[in-house]
């Protein structure tokens, strides 16, 4: 502000204060926290075309890794010279410069040195930045949910899907599998139907796998999947952060180490069925790994079934679906003597189609051990699946 006195300009500043209520001070810092996710998803943009574009003449031809939708009508299958039979994905390896030579010149090879180093690589540098990444996405959605900005509900649908982003945008920056989802040719439904999903466990990278391809395995209008998970797991901060903030389920046990027997805790029984009750009232689905543990061999089968997917299915009258997967057991070994000591780097997930309502709890684990357990150690379906699913194997 400014006046004239006596042929003389005489200045005087003027300070203004704006008082802003909490509330909007934490609605600016989730909005300056969106526009930073939106930035850095034009970002991994750039750097996986320029990935896709670096890899088409040397990356892939050394790492043979990429990530694409395999619907199941498209498999088609050849005998290479050994005798030994291998699933092609034409669509698959003709899109990264891989054609039908290549495929069958690299078909059932132990992974060398070199290319074991590369995927070790990157699966640490994928876990290192999972642990950047979810804290600095979740963070400013703990903070709004703590000032009642937004709902519980919201709050873990949002997480749910940061974490499927970080986990989808972070394996494509880090390309350290060559994934394949495979898919049943189904329509998608108008209206999903709340579902029981049970997968095999061969990896400490399942849920992140899950969470990266979970639109390509079940489709864009799927309900988002809230999955029961072991609670000695949130002694790790950032499983904590975010199986918390996405609203999984927890159920306790005892520690007794993979490959030994599970021990529940019963009492932790009554909030696991208070919990997925409501979870399925909220708009979710369940995932559940009815093995309990993770599999140390899933080149030999499955580890004991547990019917809990059953009893949850019967008790809600929800239908169970199955999902397979294969290889990942390669990259992350659920021995910790192996750990992450790579020897593979094909890795698929099938998504079954529904099936007819198992009549008992029996039905439910023979079916889950024939047609989950053969994908989850041979990377096929089972050549009869079909009678496991539709009822017709106890006919």
């Amino acid at each position: 502000s400014n006046y004239k006195s006596e042929g003389i300009t005489r200045h005087f500043p003027i300070r203004i204060r704006i008082k802003v209520p909490p509330q909007e001070k934490l609605l600016l810092v989730f909005t300056l926290s969106r526009s930073a996710f939106i930035a850095m998803n034009h970002a991994f943009k750039i750097i996986g075309a320029l990935l896709v574009l670096s890899h088409s003449g040397f990356g892939f031809g050394i790492t043979g890794i990429s990530q694409r939708q395999v619907p199941s009508w498209q498999f088609s299958r050849t005998l290479v010279p050994d005798n030994k039979r291998i699933t092609q994905f034409h669509a698959l390896h003709e899109s990264v410069g891989l054609g039908e030579k290549a495929l069958k010149a690299n078909a059932n090879k132990t992974i060398n040195p070199f290319k074991a180093a590369i995927a070790k690589a990157g699966v640490i540098s994928f876990i290192a930045s999972m642990c950047l990444a979810l804290p600095v996405g979740l963070y400013p959605l703990q903070a709004l949910y703590r000032a009642n900005i937004i709902s519980k509900i919201t709050k873990e649908r949002c997480s749910l899907r940061v974490g499927q982003f970080c986990s989808r945008w972070l394996m494509r920056i880090f390309p350290f599998a060559n994934i394949r989802v495979v898919r049943s040719k189904e329509e998608e439904e108008e209206e999903p139907v709340p579902t029981i999903w049970v997968c095999n466990h061969t990896s400490m990278l399942d849920v992140f796998l899950l969470m990266a391809v979970d639109k390509r395995m079940r489709g864009t209008n799927k309900r988002q999947i809230k999955i029961i998970y072991w609670k000695d797991l949130e002694k790790n901060p950032v499983t904590k952060l975010l199986f918390t903030m996405c609203g999984f389920i927890s159920v306790e046990m005892e520690d007794n180490g993979n490959g030994n027997k599970n021990s529940y805790k019963t009492s932790s029984f009554r909030s696991l069925l208070k919990d997925t009750k409501q979870a399925f009232e909220d708009g979710f689905d369940i995932g559940i790994l009815p093995e309990g543990q993770l599999n140390i061999s899933p080149e030999n089968g499955l580890q004991p079934v547990f019917p809990g997917a059953y009893t949850l299915a019967k008790m809600s009258r929800r239908p169970i679906r199955m999902l397979g997967i294969h290889g990942l057991n390669q990259l992350w070994h659920a021995d910790e003597t192996i750990g992450i000591n790579v020897t593979g780097r094909k890795v698929s997930i099938r998504a079954y189609p529904p099936g007819q309502k198992f009549e008992n709890a029996d039905q439910f684990v023979a079916a889950f051990e024939n047609v989950i357990g053969h994908y989850g150690a041979n990377g096929e379906d089972l050549p009869d699946w079909k009678k496991w699913l539709d009822g017709t194997a106890w006919e």
